[in-house]
């Protein structure tokens, strides 16, 4: 789910950070994550459904036993109930228990997708699939660990996504201004610039700071 190279630098190196030496909460969170969730779930056609209403049409898939589909389905809706849980934390028993129920039933839909290739034949298909039932096990398993770093994670993204939209505006209003004014907003937008660095180093430092007191 990661797109442009260096942006993907960029996130690559905070998911590590906030997964520290967990190389399997990595590689999962790896390809579950969005850079920008708010695109990518309106893309994707579930941003303003409920997640009740996501769960619902993964259940006909199963029911119509179009396993590939029911398989997708689950995965879009417990993508989304993990951005949700980052955003409600009030309700995070509540996340808790809707990622491991998406999860199982996950596992359910893609082991019934993997037994459907394998008697089309499609052995290769079908035992890739075997990596997918493992890391939707862990999710289960490790709900909790992932719904902290997704909060650090989703929290950090949706600041900076915020940080380069003011910064658009900034620059277009820019472009209509005599050349003095110019000037000015220019040396105001450098100000900006070095204060909103200096705030994501010390977020940076904060997340350091708690992933140190957890450790002791």
């Amino acid at each position: 789910m990661w797109k442009k190279r260096k942006t993907e630098e960029k996130e690559e190196s905070l998911l590590k950070e906030l997964c520290g030496d967990d190389a399997k909460l990595y590689d999962v969170l790896g390809s579950s994550l969005y850079m920008d969730p708010i695109t990518a779930m309106r893309t994707h056609g579930i941003s303003e459904k409920d997640l009740e209403i996501l769960i619902k049409e993964a259940d006909k898939s199963i029911k119509d036993k179009n396993y590939e589909e029911a398989m997708w389905k689950y995965r879009l809706a417990m993508d989304k109930a993990i951005f949700e849980a980052t955003q409600n934390p009030g309700e995070r028993g509540r996340y808790i228990k809707a990622i491991q129920d998406l999860a199982t039933k996950t596992v359910h839909a893609t082991k019934k997708a993997k037994e459907k290739r394998e008697k089309e034949g499609l052995t290769d298909s079908a035992a890739s699939l075997d990596i997918r039932i493992e890391d939707y096990k862990f999710m289960s398993e490790r709900v909790e660990d992932i719904i902290n770093v997704a909060s650090h994670f989703y929290n950090e993204r949706l600041q900076m996504l915020g940080e380069q939209e003011r910064r658009e505006v900034r620059i277009e209003k820019m472009r209509e201004m005599g050349r003095e004014e110019r000037i000015e907003a220019e040396e105001e937008e450098t100000r900006i610039d070095e204060r909103e660095k200096t705030e994501r180093e010390a977020r940076r430092k904060a997340r350091k700071g708690n992933n140190l007191d957890k450790t002791r």
